[in-house]
């Protein structure tokens, strides 16, 4: 979805302070080409260029999926295709025909679109990957920064279908290190509407056959060894130059991946597998060495990462736009006032088989959960909630959803949502300081409302 004009990303809020910002890898953000012609914004200008690059400076950006078909719709050029071609890999598109495909005894091509084979080695070598690519085009761009102040997104584009990895991280995992699958027979009995209709998807369906998990894991979690080796690279480089004395590391993901748990096959919904995912803060700071390596169960979302690089780089907080809370309090040791009691989540499935099943507007399709440490609600436009008890059923097999049991629980957690929900903010281009200026100057000025006399 394009992105709106009007939006502030990081490079927004930093950039003002001459912090250079750059993704590197996987991005979906996209352009709102009709606000920027509304505007008369275009690629040939700067400004044009930057609100095109989604406020960062443009340096490696990648959305990541490159098939024949999307590759021409998309004019047919990309950096990894380059400099892959660079270093002898022929083809039009070497992304699709050398590191997301694998060769077959006839030395026919073996597309790692087709599941089947996930679990053989990407033709690619592994130092021509795109871990190993992305990563050394990060180590260059912070090269190139010198003595400028720079934050980069290093937005790796594995683990992620197609599922294939080059040797040797292609099958360093066999099924004795396979965690068991979570999921139930009972979930399939009467489940919400919603489940229903998104477990009856065809990558949910072909997940939920024997062997497709089993084929897939493999793959997956080499990818992932794949990616822990090369940031140990990364963090050695940063070591022996010095720089990790002053770096900020922050280690995320954006969802989690089903797997065939819960009869489900990518990261729709919103079961643990798929919306808790790691994060791992490194601040090189002396306030933080009292928490340095301990760990931290304060319930914490995705959108605190911001205004926690605001607090470290000295940035205006912007709390009159940004819904996230600083985790530099966290980082420091000390215990934030009010800390939030539940994390939200969402999602528009408009886009997914699953509305059609359920024969819903795409306005209209909507998801919404909030989740306590015991308790996790979700809401559906249109359809009954999920509700699930995360101290007794910790899995999330039993759909509490439309138990009579729990109606006292459904509405106290569905008010709390309503909350969330109207706790957004909307009142973005004006700060609290500036309400609270407007209002001594309409005294000032001699704006008189409701008086009777003087």
């Amino acid at each position: 979805m394009p992105l709106p004009i009007g939006e502030l990303t990081l490079g927004d809020y930093l950039g003002p302070l001459g912090i250079r910002t750059a993704v590197v890898g996987k991005t979906h953000m996209v352009p709102d080409r009709e606000g920027m012609a509304r505007l008369g914004l275009n690629d040939s200008t700067e400004i044009g260029i930057r609100v095109g690059q989604a406020g960062f400076d443009a340096y490696e950006r990648d959305d990541g999926l490159h098939p024949n078909g999307l590759l021409v719709k998309k004019g047919g050029k990309l950096a990894y295709n380059d400099w892959l071609r660079s270093k002898g890999y022929d083809g039009d598109n070497p992304w699709n025909d050398w590191a997301n495909a694998a060769e077959g005894p006839d030395g026919e091509l073996l597309s790692g679109w087709h599941l089947k084979n996930s679990n053989l080695p990407a033709r690619v070598r592994e130092e021509h990957s795109e871990t190993a690519y992305m990563t050394k085009r990060a180590q260059e761009f912070i090269e190139e920064m010198g003595d400028v102040p720079w934050l980069c997104h290093l937005s790796y584009i594995k683990p992620h279908w197609p599922y294939m990895a080059p040797a040797p991280y292609h099958d360093m995992y066999g099924p004795e290190t396979f965690t068991p699958i979570v999921r139930s027979d009972e979930e399939r009995q009467d489940p919400n509407p919603v489940f229903k209709a998104f477990m009856g998807m065809e990558v949910s369906e072909t997940f939920s056959r024997q062997g497709v998990r089993e084929t897939v894991l493999p793959a997956y979690m080499g990818l992932i060894k794949q990616i822990d080796d090369h940031l140990g690279h990364l963090f050695a480089w940063l070591e022996e130059t010095g720089r990790d004395r002053e770096t900020m590391i922050v280690f995320t993901s954006d969802h989690g991946d089903y797997m065939g748990d819960h009869w489900m096959g990518e990261k729709e919904l919103f079961h643990e597998v798929s919306v808790r995912v790691p994060l791992i803060i490194y601040d090189p700071r002396g306030e933080a060495d009292t928490t340095r390596g301990s760990s931290c169960d304060a319930l914490v979302e995705a959108i605190d990462l911001v205004p926690t690089f605001l607090d470290a780089t000295g940035a205006p907080s912007a709390g009159h736009r940004l819904e996230g809370r600083s985790l530099q309090p966290i980082l420091f040791g000390e215990t934030p006032e009010n800390w939030r009691d539940a994390v939200f989540s969402e999602i528009d499935y408009a886009f997914y088989a699953a509305r059609a099943t359920l024969d819903v507007g795409v306005s209209d399709a909507r998801g919404y959960m909030l989740r306590t440490e015991r308790w996790k609600y979700v809401h559906f436009k249109g359809f009954p909630p999920q509700l699930f008890d995360l101290e007794n059923d910790p899995d999330e097999f039993e759909d509490l959803g439309r138990h009579a049991d729990y109606k006292e629980i459904r509405q106290e957690m569905h008010t709390k949502l309503l909350e969330r929900l109207t706790d957004r903010k909307n009142r973005v281009t004006m700060t609290d300081e500036g309400v609270h200026a407007l209002r001594r100057d309409e005294d000032e000025t001699g704006i008189l409302i409701g008086k009777w006399e003087s």
